[in-house]
């Protein structure tokens, strides 16, 4: 931990195509090996999916599905007097959107699906209908805080 002052913040990258930073995040947490180019081809190719299947926007029903994948509550360890205790604290909007955007990354890899961007279109339109297992992450981590508010008086 720095001693004088906090660290800066950077910006997240935009995009080239929509000029949005949570779309350059997105692809930047897909990317895999420095390959930008595919990452971006991928995703561009899964919103023209979307488009496809649902006759919506592909960035609205992207735009849905990160909302909804957004954790509320998560727990953390803490430790105190030799033990250890998960407790819940609410997740500032930053981390919010890392874990909903690895969440998304994550179970969009495990789909069964032939091409990535197939698993994207797919994992993207069943999260923006609360289906799917980034959104069963997401009730998992809800349930574990709840289940531990118990432990909420640790929270400092």
């Amino acid at each position: 931990m720095p001693r004088r002052k906090k660290p800066q913040r950077r910006e997240l990258p935009r995009d080239h195509k929509y000029n949005s930073q949570l779309v350059g995040a997105f692809i930047n947490k897909l990317m895999k090996s420095g390959k930008k180019s595919v990452a971006q081809k991928n995703f561009y190719d899964a919103l023209d999916i979307i488009e496809e299947k649902t006759k919506r926007d592909g960035l609205e029903i992207f735009e849905e599905a990160i909302d909804k994948v957004k954790p509320n509550l998560e727990v953390r360890p803490r430790r105190v007097g030799g033990a250890t205790y998960q407790v819940p604290i609410e997740v500032p909007e930053r981390r919010q959107m890392t874990l909903a955007i690895r969440w998304l990354v994550n179970y969009s890899r495990m789909r069964s699906e032939h091409t990535m961007a197939e698993k994207l279109a797919n994992e993207f339109i069943a999260a923006s209908q609360e289906m799917g297992n980034s959104i069963k992450k997401k009730i998992d981590t809800y349930k574990m805080a709840k289940a531990n508010k118990a432990f909420a008086h640790y929270r400092w």
